[in-house]
């Protein structure tokens, strides 16, 4: 119950699905933990659910000025920050391939997917870095790795995501920052945007056979990589690729 024990960690788009699971797992092995989300109901419930050691910020993780407030917040409240998980993101419409997305379906999730993952990293390395070192989980997906023809840009994000947590990995090593960057990368994860793009039970079936291990995954699947991640047990993991998908990246 105390592998992140007296850390502070910011985790975003945790108003449901894997933030929630993650930001719940936290607090349960005794971080401090600021719950971020544009879903300003989901957010509080989610700090319902944990008790004592959270509180609830609503922001928008494409907007600069949030990242600014909420950091220069945590810095003033809890006089630290620990760990960051950047795991705000959207799938958008499905199917979305590149001959029929929008441009405007395209730089809005691009702009949450890539650009909220840069500015939590560009706002949140300082004050990482200020509080002695840390570590930053960027969540990615099994789709950086593979075509997603149905899910276009949704992929390219992911894929972005990916390339950049290996340059501030790599960044803050030679600097000396003492912060560790790696990303996260889920197969098909029964959440609220994983139900999104399984209409029902006959593609449902049809995903969960293509997956080796037989069945979908959970975010508390994915909350225990990011755990371990944050916590000083992965104090030699940088710049790292944890899949977690049931197989489907060995086949």
């Amino acid at each position: 119950m105390d592998r992140v024990a007296g850390k502070v960690v910011l985790v975003t788009g945790a108003g449901s699905g894997i933030g929630r699971a993650t930001a719940k797992l936290l607090a349960d092995e005794g971080a401090t933990v600021i719950v971020t989300d544009i879903n300003r109901p989901g957010g509080l419930e989610t700090v319902q659910q944990m008790g004592g050691r959270a509180r609830f910020e609503e922001q928008d993780t494409s907007r600069e000025a949030d990242w600014k407030r909420i950091i220069q917040d945590i810095l003033a409240c809890e006089g630290r920050l620990d760990g960051l998980v950047n795991n705000a993101g959207i799938a958008g419409p499905f199917p979305s391939t590149f001959e029929s997305e929008t441009v405007e379906q395209w730089q809005r999730i691009l702009s949450i997917n890539v650009q909220g993952v840069f500015l939590g990293c560009k706002h949140g390395v300082p004050a990482l870095r200020s509080s002695g070192g840390g570590s930053i989980v960027n969540l990615s997906s099994l789709a950086a790795f593979l075509g997603t023809p149905n899910l276009s840009a949704y992929g390219a994000s992911k894929g972005a995501v990916r390339q950049f947590t290996k340059t501030v990995a790599i960044d803050c090593a030679r600097k000396g920052y003492k912060v560790r960057c790696n990303s996260v990368h889920p197969g098909v994860i029964l959440t609220p945007m994983g139900e999104g793009i399984m209409p029902n039970d006959k593609v449902k079936d049809r995903v969960r056979g293509s997956i080796p291990i037989g069945d979908f995954g959970a975010p508390e699947d994915i909350a225990y990589g990011i755990l371990y991640l944050i916590s000083d047990e992965s104090r030699f993991v940088t710049g790292a690729e944890l899949v977690i998908d049931g197989g489907m990246n060995a086949i």
